[in-house]
């Protein structure tokens, strides 16, 4: 281009002169350009420019009037010398005068502090905004599960469709907000004040195990129906479930999202939803519980697979297509995720531990537990599934078909309570597994007390429910049940006949055989007996007195005397996992599985010491820590790898009775 088609050439002379300006301006209108010179004049030659620079000055000479060439040589001339034999330097073409370059550093600036101002702004309403989503870290407690400091990754909205016209969200919200005044804990036992001020698309953080994203999973996943049951629900955390649902779920995976509304006051919590697409409602005409409402839903699902959640539930990213992909390879799973925690205050979403699974005792109180130590020591991949003896029941995936055989729910159960250990223990005893897997998460609002009343009260409730599920499913254990909770004894509970005849048909284990295969970690409570013998044989275990060196001697012997009466040597006590006689226990002297072999030798009690606690597995005697099982052997016992048919570690415990 020629200095006269530059731009930059009409800024270069207003700097220098705005008269001159306006006469090359006005020379540019009425004159075709001047052809480029082939020449570098004797200024650029001076000034050492390069071709580049060189063709851009004398573009911007070539392009004014010589007179304004003229006024712009004396502007640059005008400018003060020193003694005249030195030269003058020459004028830097392009830069401004003083004024000019004040105002133009001015400009720069304000446009710099806007700039600061207006990223601190949006900082500032980003973090105001997702207050609730990132609050709450520094490894506190919520809701009984431990909180995990993790990376804050706000995880995208996946897209899945355009939201339906028909559904007014602001109106459907708005027709349930809270009176001024009124206690926002009230009406559902967590803050619904903070639920209302959050948008139903609230972005949450991704609490899942940095691995995770690079896990990959079958294109041609199954499609679900996600069945969320609901009574008098707030209307935001309701619809924050369902968007969150439908917002990180690719479209292809969902069928349908069934709404079933247990009787609320206001039919059109869930009639109104079904403006969303793919939402769907029943409505009970009576109080039915989540248990029945849950299997209503079930029933009227077209989708092969079924996952339920609760109503107060926020999804995270890729939540579905881990548990889904467990249940494609084999149907007779049921998963669940890892429930991180949405606090009843502030509404923070709180990453749970990782490490947890579920676990009860006696009394059917459910509680999160650490894994096992053997089992975290051996899980080398974090995105594992890990298996649950129990799972809390709120969310987990099913196969519909699966799911018809067990039995679905115990729809004689009421209410809510109980159903998550009946369904565990039929799944675990009738052939299928029950999992947690670690790369799905779903947050879940974990409420201190019910916001809804039951019929016979809660804890009638409940009794009712446990107390079905240990008679037909904990067998002899059963016992131990009512020991733990003795309220339960004489408490009506219906009648388990249809229940007792299914698991039959079914051909479903023993509550033993669970103990012993999914559940050791839970202990038979073992009470204090009276001097017994074990025995194995025409022989029973003895103590035989000490050697030279002052060690304690075991071995067998024939029996003497009888269970009621048993020589001293041969009377021991089998108590709190220590097999004891007169202050001296039985002790393995390895706890490593590797070392199968190792003596059994007697030694000073110490109930602390791992190498002296056993239990009884069957007719095994079972060392605590290593598995291995008591052995005898010619010359000792010893710790062996458990063999069903070992007669020499078949054991009879006789108490003295």
């Amino acid at each position: 281009r020629t200095g006269a088609e530059s731009p930059g050439c009409l800024c270069f002379a207003l700097c220098q002169n705005p008269a001159a300006a306006s006469q090359g301006l006005a020379a540019h209108t009425l004159n075709p350009a001047p052809e480029r010179s082939s020449e570098r004049s004797p200024e650029l030659q001076l000034r050492g420019a390069g071709p580049g620079r060189g063709s851009r000055v004398s573009s911007r000479s070539a392009g004014l009037s010589s007179q304004a060439r003229a006024k712009t040589n004396s502007w640059g001339s005008e400018r003060p010398r020193g003694p005249k034999s030195t030269p003058a330097p020459a004028p830097i073409q392009g830069a401004c005068p003083p004024t000019m370059r004040k105002i133009r550093a001015n400009a720069i600036a304000i446009l710099t502090v806007a700039w600061i101002l207006g990223t601190f702004y949006y900082l500032w309403q980003d973090n105001r905004a997702h207050a609730a989503s990132s609050g709450g870290r520094g490894g506190q407690k919520v809701g009984g599960r431990p909180e995990q400091l993790r990376e804050d990754r706000t995880i995208p909205l996946i897209v899945t469709g355009t939201p339906s016209k028909g559904f007014d969200e602001k109106a459907y919200l708005s027709a349930k907000q809270l009176k001024a005044g009124e206690d926002p804990y009230r009406q559902h036992a967590f803050n619904q004040l903070e639920s209302d001020k959050l948008s139903p698309d609230r972005p949450i953080r991704d609490t899942r195990h940095y691995s995770c994203p690079s896990v990959s999973y079958s294109l041609d996943l199954p499609a679900t129906s996600v069945i969320i049951t609901f009574h008098n629900e707030a209307r935001s955390t309701l619809l924050r479930t369902v968007k969150s649902v439908l917002n990180r779920t690719p479209a292809n995976l969902i069928q349908e999202i069934i709404l079933v509304d247990d009787f609320s006051s206001d039919p059109e919590d869930c009639l109104l939803l079904t403006r969303i697409p793919k939402v769907k409602c029943l409505r009970n005409d009576r109080r039915e519980g989540l248990i029945r409402s849950r299997v209503r839903g079930a029933d009227v699902a077209t989708a092969a697979i079924l996952t339920f959640l609760d109503s107060h539930c926020e999804v995270n990213t890729e939540w579905l297509q881990p548990m889904l992909q467990r249940v494609k390879e084999d149907h007779t799973r049921v998963v669940s995720p890892i429930i991180d925690v949405i606090s009843l205050d502030n509404f923070a979403y709180l990453a749970a531990s990782a490490d947890l699974r579920g676990g009860f005792d006696w009394s059917l109180h459910f509680k999160w537990e650490q894994i096992p130590l053997e089992q975290k020591m051996t899980r080398t991949d974090p995105t594992r599934p890990i298996r649950t003896p129990v799972i809390a029941g709120g969310i987990f995936v099913i196969d519909k078909s699966w799911f018809n055989h067990l039995g679905k729910y115990d729809a004689q159960m009421d209410i809510w309570g109980g159903e998550n250990f009946e369904l565990s223990f039929r799944v675990w005893m009738c052939g299928g597994s029950l999992e947690i897997v670690p790369c799905s998460r779903v947050g879940h609002v974990f409420r201190k007390r019910h916001p809804y009343n039951f019929p016979e009260g809660n804890a009638l409730t409940y009794i009712r429910n446990t107390k079905r599920t240990a008679e037909v499913w904990m067998d002899e254990y059963k016992q131990y049940y009512y020991e733990a909770r003795p309220s339960a004894i004489g408490k009506a509970f219906g009648s388990v006949a249809t229940r007792i005849e299914q698991r039959k048909k079914m051909n479903c284990k023993s509550f033993r055989w669970y103990l012993e295969n999914v559940y050791p970690e839970l202990t038979v409570p073992v009470k204090e007996v009276l001097p017994g013998i074990i025995k194995q044989g025409v022989n029973c275990l003895e103590s035989q007195g000490q050697n030279t060196a002052g060690d304690f001697l075991l071995g067998m012997g024939i029996c003497r005397g009888s269970a009621k009466n048993p020589q001293p040597a041969q009377a021991w006590l089998f108590s709190d996992h220590l097999i004891q006689q007169q202050g001296k226990c039985l002790a393995a002297t390895s706890t490593l599985m590797s070392s199968p072999g190792s003596p059994v030798i007697l030694q000073m009690c110490n109930p602390r010491e791992g190498k002296q606690k056993w239990r009884r597995k069957g007719s095994f005697i079972q060392h605590s820590v290593s598995g291995l099982c008591l052995e005898t052997k010619p010359a000792q016992l010893v710790t062996s790898k458990c063999q069903a048919d070992a007669q020499a570690q078949q054991w009879q415990l006789l108490p003295h009775t």
